[in-house]
This record gives C-alpha cells, sequence and structure tokens, in this order.
C-alpha cells in the first residue's frame, strides 16, 4: 500500500478544487488518533482519543487548511501570501510560502509569540513584522493590507482554511467508524472548531447522521465567548488561544447550538495541569493551547455533563516544542549530576525513594 497523500488528495472531492486548483502539499493530515490510557478510563469514557495534530508537517493543525488557502491563493494568480499570527498560522505559512515559492509575510503581536513557532517562520524565511499590539491589532492590520496592496490573506478568515482544516473531522470518523459522542477543541480565533463542525455535517452520510456535541474551550483570560463580549487584553499561558475577539465568533456560536454542546473556560492553572498530566501520564507532549482541551474534559462532569459510556475525542492542536519555555519554567525536573564511576551511579539510582532497584 503506497503512503497516504495530503488532504487536497485524500479529500479532494469533498473540497471546493476546479481543473485549475493545483495539488499543493507537504503530506499534511492523517495524524494519530491516540487512546487514552489513564485519563479516560479514570473519567469512566467508553473510549477517549487524543487527535494529535502536532504531527503535521509544521507541528500543528494549521497545515490542513494552509495547504488548500495557498492552492487557491496560487490558482488566483498570487505571489505574495500575509497572515496575523500568535504563532502557529506563521510557521505553516512561511513553510507553504517557502515550498511554492511565494513571498510571505507574517504579523506577530510584539512579545507575544512562543519562541518554537518565531523560529520556524525565520528559518523558512519569511519577513516578520512584530506589531506593538496585541493578535486582533495585526489581524486588522493584514485585512487592510489584503485588501490595499497585492497579498493574498492566509488566515482563517480565508474560506478555503476553514474547508482545509474540515478534513480532520473526516479521518476521526474514517479511524473509529462512527462520529464520537464529544468533540472537545481549544477555541482562539474560533476557525478551528467551525471547520470540524462542518466536516461531521458533511460526513453524516458516513455516521448514518449522527455528529458530535462540540465542546469548545477558551483560557479564563482570554474567553470572549463565555464572557460574550470581547477582551481587550486577553491573559494566559497558551498564546495560541489569546485572542481577544475571534474572527469566527459567530460560526463557533453557530457549532456550539446547533451541536447542543457548549463553549467555556478553563483557568491556566487547568490548562498545565492538563499538560503535564498528559505528558506523565499519556506520554504526550502538547502546547499549552492543545491542552484546554484536556483541561476541558476533565471539568465536563462538574458542568453536569456525565462521560459515562461515552466516545469522547480531544484534538490537540499543536507539538509541545513549539513553546519550550513553557516546559522549560513549568516542567523542569532537577538534573542529577554524578561521576563517571559506577559505584557511585548505582548508588545515585539507589537512592530514589520512587525507585524500587
Amino acid at each position: 500500500m503506497g503512503m497516504l497523500g495530503g488532504v487536497m488528495e485524500r479529500y479532494g472531492s469533498y473540497l471546493p478544487m476546479t481543473s485549475s486548483t493545483p495539488i499543493v502539499t507537504l503530506k499534511e493530515g492523517s495524524t494519530p488518533l491516540v487512546r487514552s490510557r489513564v485519563i479516560g478510563p479514570e473519567l469512566g469514557c467508553e473510549a477517549l482519543y487524543f487527535k494529535l495534530e502536532g504531527s503535521n508537517p509544521t507541528g500543528s493543525f494549521k497545515d490542513r487548511g494552509m495547504c488548500f488557502a495557498v492552492a487557491k491563493a496560487i490558482e488566483g494568480g498570487a505571489q505574495h501570501i500575509i497572515c496575523a499570527s500568535t504563532g502557529n498560522t506563521s510557521a505553516s505559512a512561511a513553510a507553504y510560502g517557502a515550498r511554492y515559492g511565494l513571498s510571505t509575510v507574517v504579523v506577530v503581536p510584539a512579545g507575544e509569540i512562543a519562541i518554537g513557532k518565531l523560529a520556524q517562520a525565520m528559518a523558512y524565511g519569511a519577513r516578520i513584522l512584530a506589531v506593538n499590539g496585541n493578535f486582533d491589532d495585526a489581524l486588522r492590520l493584514v485585512r487592510e493590507a489584503s485588501e490595499q496592496l497585492e497579498l493574498a490573506l492566509v488566515n482563517s478568515v480565508n474560506p478555503f482554511r476553514i474547508e482545509g482544516q474540515k478534513t480532520g473531522a473526516f479521518e476521526i470518523v474514517d479511524e473509529i467508524g462512527d462520529a464520537p459522542d464529544f468533540l472537545c477543541i481549544p477555541v482562539g480565533n474560533a476557525g478551528n472548531i467551525t471547520a470540524y463542525w462542518r466536516g461531521f455535517n458533511e460526513y453524516k452520510d458516513k455516521t448514518d447522521g449522527r455528529v458530535p456535541r462540540m465542546m469548545g474551550f477558551q483560557a479564563a483570560g482570554a474567553a470572549p465567548i463565555v464572557d460574550g463580549a470581547p477582551v481587550l487584553k486577553p491573559r494566559t499561558i497558551a498564546s495560541a488561544i489569546k485572542i481577544g475577539n475571534p474572527a469566527s465568533w459567530r460560526y463557533a456560536e453557530e457549532a456550539r447550538d446547533e451541536s447542543d454542546g457548549m463553549i467555556e473556560a478553563v483557568t491556566d492553572d487547568q490548562i498545565m495541569d492538563a499538560y503535564l498530566r498528559l505528558a506523565r501520564q499519556e506520554g504526550i507532549f502538547c502546547e499549552p493551547a492543545s491542552a484546554a482541551s484536556v483541561a476541558g474534559v476533565l471539568r465536563m462532569p462538574e458542568l453536569g455533563v456525565s462521560l459515562a459510556g461515552r466516545t469522547v475525542v480531544c484534538i490537540l492542536t499543536g507539538n509541545g516544542l513549539k513553546d519550550p519555555s513553557t516546559a522549560e519554567q513549568r516542567a523542569s525536573v532537577e538534573l542529577e549530576y554524578v561521576e563517571p564511576d559506577f559505584a557511585q551511579f548505582e548508588a545515585v539510582l539507589r537512592s530514589d525513594p520512587k525507585s524500587s532497584l
């Protein structure tokens, strides 16, 4: 059996392609769906799965939609692409721009972007403008630039981004043979919850009409949908969802309401607890924003949602290496120094009270 193609090759029949749409791919998609060994059984789930979107080529879910947005930009004759980003979008846009010979401009909020993501955009050769403001300021600037200048906008306000991202829902159904009962997902700019809801609805012929309840989770310091008003100064350790005025706000509310779901807030402490539990109990290292979906699952019983006998999928949107400084600050383990002498080495190993050596 040959290697799986990218999302345009696998799911082209579900995408608005024309005969002149080029196939743009870094073999994105086909990400692992890993069953929980500890957290799911503790919650009484029939099955809890983590979808590892950090396994995409640039380490986040953004590649699913970016390949299609870039394909459509090329089809339309664009030579330059632009995006505003809290990090992952910039890495993805810069990668596909580099591969397909497009000049890429990324606009980031100054001092608010995780170092792993900025390093990627730099490595791919993008032009990086840091605006003295927040993500919402950056998005306003790039929207204006795309209207006034010949720059194709590849943020999730571009409808082709949402089209590509919906393929994540197709993969879940293809793998487990049905829609899950709950789909738990971090909510920042709200494009991803919008995309998954669209995907599950377009795939209903494969699930006898079943769709999941969409459970979105925002960081408490950046929870405009939960609060019912934009947050002027969003604050959270989860930089990828540090967004005060989501572009896809209305669509996220539609996904919540149509699916009988919810959009709730999780605190930074709850996010970090889930982040460490994922790493130490499940062997999965994700960036802090990704852990919001798991923090949300852990909150669901207190929110009055029974998980007994249910199938749940958590979208883990990005790889933990996107934000190494958080791991360094919040997950650090003391190094134990030893001399290159076996007797001393053995004594140190045996000195651990948790060890049964």
